[in-house]
């Protein structure tokens, strides 16, 4: 079985978010089953020269781009047993960032048709399935139905297309893409492709692919709903059985505190009296209060609304009164950046707040904090609280997508779960399951249990590789 794996970003090359980690992690554990997974994404020019001098390259041709023909070379590069493939296009892609340019629908949509010729020029490989992902990749299933169904290299395809985050849908002016894209105006004239006054790139892909899937089950059902399903609610709805729910993983070899070199001292579920020497170390290193007894609340994130970083600056003081830390790194809104600069400054020894990001720091953050806080309005998965747990920090999470199939909450009676939880999008009751979440911290050896029950939770790559088989082996 042959599966080409599209996307805009994959670890270790080009990572913005949680796409980044599951592009490496997911091929991996796929080719892991005896499946020949192949990645292909953007050749950016922000990929490490280490990575870009190793790449080969394989071929070079040109690419439609509405009247234009645009040069397009594959290069090809192996990373830890999964093949990689670039698309490289200097005018598209030789830029300071991934994202956030004003052409943003011309350069995805080279992209896609870029993706779909390359496939010409890998020797030995047509895949039987394209596993697309986000928006980004969303015209691929629309463009392979409308222009190459009639080759017979493509004609058997299957095309498998994920939601990582539906709030992003590439939504871009009907005259220009039906430009850029080629497509004839019957496309268009659709509600395939509609939405509102614009052409949206992921309801392209969630109605011309065989498959749509999303990060895990609880979203998948959210989605179904007005509130979470950012207008495309209905369509997700009417897929029934071809729309399905599989819960992200994370890489147990990448993420193991065990062996994490980014960390002061490597501990394991049965070593956890090593996991203090982080914090201790990371205290004197923001120069907050040096006190092992201190909590350490540790929150990883991109600082936007999503993400529930509001609640925590409208209620920030009232944790800190609970005598705890907090340590903060990420990057997001100006608002929220702000805000969090100015009671780092305020409370030097209780808060540190890093604006920006690094994943060495995230790793000692993870490493080092006793509970990691993830109050997100909506979350289609969630990594950071599958990381904490591998780590022993114990989670603290809104009820909501992939938060709350992954977090069971803690149980005074039973002494069941593996962290704490709140409910309705509202900062008074985070403030309370803080507070819970506090008042346990100090009996040790309820909290160590915690602790233990959520390292030894599997949240590894296998079980989501299995039920990828599976949608693969069904569409064949």
């Amino acid at each position: 079985m042959k599966v080409l794996f599209i996307t805009s970003e994959a670890y270790p090359f080009a990572k913005i978010g949680g796409l980044g980690d599951v592009s490496y992690a997911l091929p991996k554990a796929l080719r892991k089953l005896g499946i020949d997974v192949r990645v292909i994404l953007p050749k950016y020019n922000n990929i490490d020269d280490g990575y870009k001098n190793k790449m080969t390259l394989i071929s070079e041709f040109n690419v439609s781009v509405g009247w234009r023909e645009q040069y397009c070379g594959l290069k090809y590069l192996e990373y830890d047993g999964v093949p990689f493939y670039f698309i490289d296009n200097e005018y598209y892609f030789k830029r300071n960032n991934q994202y956030g340019f004003y052409d943003e629908g011309e350069r995805f949509s080279y992209y896609s048709r870029a993706v779909l010729d390359a496939i010409k020029y890998i020797e030995d490989f047509t895949p039987d399935i394209l596993h697309c992902n986000d928006w980004h990749t969303g015209m691929i299933p629309v463009i392979l139905n409308h222009d190459y169904r009639n080759n017979n290299q493509y004609k058997n395809i299957k095309t498998v297309y994920t939601i990582h985050n539906l709030k992003y849908q590439g939504v871009y002016g009907k005259d220009i893409l039906g430009d850029l894209l080629g497509l004839s105006e019957d496309y268009f004239s659709e509600d395939k492709l509609k939405y509102y006054d614009g052409v949206s790139f992921m309801k392209g892909g969630i109605n011309y692919s065989d498959i749509v899937s999303t990060v895990s089950n609880n979203y998948a059902e959210e989605v179904k709903m007005p509130f979470y399903g950012e207008g495309l609610h209905g369509l997700l709805g009417s897929k029934g059985d071809k729309f399905i729910g599989i819960l992200n993983g994370i890489d147990y070899e990448l993420y193991n505190p065990d062996t994490d070199k980014n960390i002061v001292k490597n501990y394991s579920v049965n070593k956890l009296e090593n996991k203090v020497k982080n914090k201790i170390t990371l205290q004197k290193e923001l120069k907050l209060e040096v006190n092992p007894s201190k909590p350490m609340i540790g929150i990883v994130s991109r600082l936007v609304k999503q993400k529930g970083i509001e609640l925590i600056c409208q209620v920030i003081e009232d944790i800190l009164r609970l005598d705890v830390q907090i340590v903060v790194l990420g990057t997001g809104e100006q608002t929220y950046e702000d805000s969090l600069k100015y009671y780092s400054s305020v409370y030097p020894s209780q808060i540190h707040a890093h604006i920006g990001f690094n994943e060495a720091f995230a790793r000692k953050i993870y490493a080092a904090s006793d509970m990691f806080l993830m109050p997100s309005l909506f979350e289609p998965c969630g990594l950071g609280q599958l990381i904490a747990l591998r780590y022993g920090s114990v989670p603290i999470v809104r009820e909501t997508g992939g938060l709350k199939d992954t977090v069971k909450p803690y149980n005074k009676y039973t002494g069941e779960g593996i962290g704490f939880t709140f409910s309705d999008y509202d900062s008074n009751d985070m403030l309370n399951a803080i507070k819970r979440a506090r008042e346990v911290f100090d009996t040790k050896d309820i909290w160590n249990k915690i602790i233990e029950k959520g390292m030894i939770q599997d949240n590894s790559w296998i079980h989501s590789a299995k039920d990828y088989l599976n949608v693969y082996q069904f569409l064949l």
